[in-house]
């Protein structure tokens, strides 16, 4: 229980970010011009840490808490007018208007080359203003900010895979992962085209990719609240859980080029699936060699140091090489955490066994960038965009179609007597939800109306696992 004083330091903090947010419009002049965008990030970050903490005094998933104070902040900030919120729930427009002039287009063609003239009066009297660059420097470099937390998301999620494991679950797990992708991914199309007028072939695809997402952390976290982790359903859902991560993200590498190519026949999707293919096989044969070069190159540094540069390069590096192959970047960073691994440094100048592994050197960057990404997420979401016809009905869709698809996939688990405990294992979408819907959006598949539409699905799909869940194991 919080005492008296916790609370008011509490509510003190909470009135003090208003404050600061309230600098950007007043403010006058500052020595650094790095000042505002320290403001802004570490604003951000308060509000993040905010929804965390409100999340696990109410025993939810971080996530949402990050993601909710975002959507709360986003449009209660916006209706305030906070030109820096205003600014950052343009998501993707504010990062392709800074590239647009870096290519040397003038502010106001750059910012509407990137929305398009009718959507760009409102956004445009803002960066007019006296502070416009200050605050486009400042959403951007959020923006940036949580590009990095996302790379870094998936690069622990793909330390907590293991190819060994991956190959001893067995095919139940196999079975699971096959029907919890490709059945919601089919009943996501389906709802698209039902539901949605006139919908853009691109649009339902990838509807129907994030649908076949599953973030199976909440459920792991679950199962270990009540001590199950070494039971048989347990095993059969985090194997399953890895399965479908390798099979999301490459339908998501399928649909992302779908998309960018413009061609959906059969030549461009072999193409694709050869690319991501060979990608993945390179990277696994030759990435062991690489970090093992690396390792002796840098020999003379402390081995915290090594650990801590080699895993920062090796993930970037693969990030880089798997948008050059024309993947997303987390399909990189997820190989990264595949690959590399302590064992690699268990002989370091005949030191002592390092007490600190890769992946609580890594923690600290990811406990600092993802919540960004998670916030900015919900600052995205536009209410007011529930407001227009249908939108509402499509999200209500949506779950329904990401629960039946999830759901059924439990009863490829042959042998199994709690099949549907397995399927409701697999329902949360959470942050590998959010990461898809953000991909579709930055590509321009996803308007602002279907990306709220999404985040209500994840929102209400990574609420109602947990207790569902426990329900079905009594």
């Amino acid at each position: 229980m919080m005492t008296n004083h916790q609370r008011w330091l509490f509510f003190a903090l909470l009135l003090l970010f208003p404050s600061l947010a309230a600098a950007f419009q007043f403010h006058t002049s500052h020595n650094d011009p790095v000042a505002p965008v320290i403001l802004g990030v570490t604003g951000i970050l308060f509000l993040a840490l905010i929804g965390r903490f409100s999340a696990r005094k109410l025993n939810l998933p971080s996530v949402l808490g990050e993601l909710i104070m975002g959507i709360l902040i986003g449009n209660i900030a916006y209706y305030l007018h906070f030109d820096l919120i205003t600014l950052l729930r343009e998501g993707t427009a504010i990062f392709d208007t800074v590239e647009n002039m870096l290519q040397g287009e003038a502010l106001e063609a750059a910012y509407i080359k990137a929305v398009g003239e009718e959507n760009s009066a409102h956004i445009l009297d803002i960066l007019r203003g006296p502070h416009g660059n200050e605050l486009l420097q400042v959403a951007h470099t959020v923006d940036v900010f949580s590009r990095y937390g996302v790379i870094f998301l998936l690069f622990l999620v793909g330390l907590d895979t293991s190819i060994e494991e991956m190959t001893k679950v067995g095919p139940n797990a196999g079975r699971v992962a096959i029907i919890g992708v490709l059945l919601p991914f089919m009943l996501g199309l389906i709802a698209a085209n039902l539901l949605i007028e006139d919908v853009a072939f691109h649009t339902s695809l990838f509807l129907g990719a994030t649908l076949a997402a599953t973030s199976v952390g909440i459920t792991a976290m679950v199962l270990s609240e009540m001590d199950m982790t070494q039971t048989e359903i347990a095993r059969i859902i985090l194997g399953a859980a890895v399965f479908d991560d390798v099979l999301g993200l490459l339908m998501l590498a399928i649909v992302s080029g779908i998309v960018v190519t413009g061609s959906v026949d059969l030549l461009n999707i072999t193409v694709i699936v050869v690319m991501a293919t060979l990608f993945l096989a390179a990277a696994l044969y030759l990435g062991p060699h690489f970090i093992r070069l690396i390792v002796r190159l840098f020999r003379h540094l402390d081995l915290i140091e090594a650990k801590m540069f080699i895993s920062y390069m090796f993930v970037m590096i693969l990030a880089w090489m798997a948008n050059l192959s024309g993947l997303a970047t987390i399909i990189g960073a997820f190989t990264a955490g595949l690959i590399l691994h302590d064992a690699y440094f268990e002989k370091w100048n005949n030191d002592r066994k390092c007490p600190i592994c890769i992946k609580d050197l890594i923690m600290p960057l990811e406990v600092v960038l993802v919540p960004i990404f998670f916030v900015l997420m919900g600052i995205q979401v536009k209410l007011e965009t529930f407001m227009e016809p249908g939108i509402i009905m499509l999200a209500s869709g949506l779950i329904l179609a990401a629960i039946v698809g999830k759901v059924v996939s439990g009863f490829g688990a042959y042998g199994i007597k709690n099949k549907i405990a397995i399927g409701i294992g697999m329902m949360p979408r959470g942050e590998v939800g959010l990461i898809f819907a953000s991909i579709g959006k930055s590509l321009g598949v996803l308007d602002d109306a279907l990306f709220s539409a999404v985040v209500l699905m994840v929102v209400f799909t990574t609420l109602i696992a947990p207790p569902l869940f426990k329900m079905s194991l009594k």
